[in-house]
């Protein structure tokens, strides 16, 4: 009975340096760390999701906890402590108020083609609006409709999960959340934006340089 206890406690040994590994892995990293990437630091055998399941309770509690974002991982500072880590230098990017509709649209109708995006704003979408949230890393393609055309499909990304707080998009806010936050319109889609629409009918890019006041903050600083 000697060599199965020995065996048991060299896996024991193996599980505990697995956590550190892990510990130093997203530490260090400045991008939270997928699954699949730690999977490929650790010993053949080592069950990552218990690895991080146990890393997970030791810093519960503390000042920085790991936080899951999706497929990844990273550590961040305990929500109820951010109020003492706010500096006056915070750098404040903007995003147009179509970008700001697109992504909500996306995030809420996943997988969405563009001509849906398009339907559901009531206005053309310009190029420039779907590359600004493709730079900050908060949609991605998500394959092809089996529809004439093969319209291609967009979804989020977990770096827009990460950038939000939000563990998956089950996380989002419901209507009744939007609505008590004054965030919803009460008018339907179409009667909302068909105001900015030309007489005749025509599209029009709400992502028009000549539009300045059509700008809102981003709900936080992409780190």
């Amino acid at each position: 009975m000697a060599a199965p206890g020995a065996r048991q406690g060299s896996l024991d040994v193996d599980f505990d340096h697995a956590v550190r590994i892990v510990e130093a892995l997203v530490f260090a990293a400045a991008e939270p760390v997928s699954v699949e990437g730690l999977k490929e630091k650790l010993p053949a055998g080592i069950d990552v999701k218990k690895v991080l399941a146990t890393l997970q309770e030791q810093y519960r509690g503390r000042g920085v906890q790991l936080f899951q974002a999706g497929g990844h991982w990273a550590f961040r500072t305990a929500p109820d402590l951010v109020e003492h880590l706010k500096t006056d230098a915070v750098e404040t990017r903007r995003l147009s108020r179509a970008a700001v509709e697109t992504l909500a649209i996306i995030a809420y109708h996943q997988p969405v083609t563009r001509g849906e995006i398009e339907e559901i704003r009531g206005v053309a979408l310009s190029k420039g609006t779907m590359d600004t949230l493709l730079e900050a890393g908060w949609i991605r393609p998500r394959g092809r409709r089996a529809t004439p055309g093969r319209p291609l499909t967009w979804g989020t990304t977990d770096r827009f999960l990460d950038h939000f707080g939000l563990e998956t998009v089950k996380d989002l806010p419901g209507i009744e959340e939007l609505k008590a936050a004054g965030l919803l319109d009460a008018r339907p889609a179409i009667a909302a934006y068909g105001a900015r629409a030309h007489d005749t009918g025509e599209f029009v890019d709400t992502d028009a340089p000549d539009e300045p006041e059509d700008q809102l903050d981003m709900l936080g600083d992409d780190e």
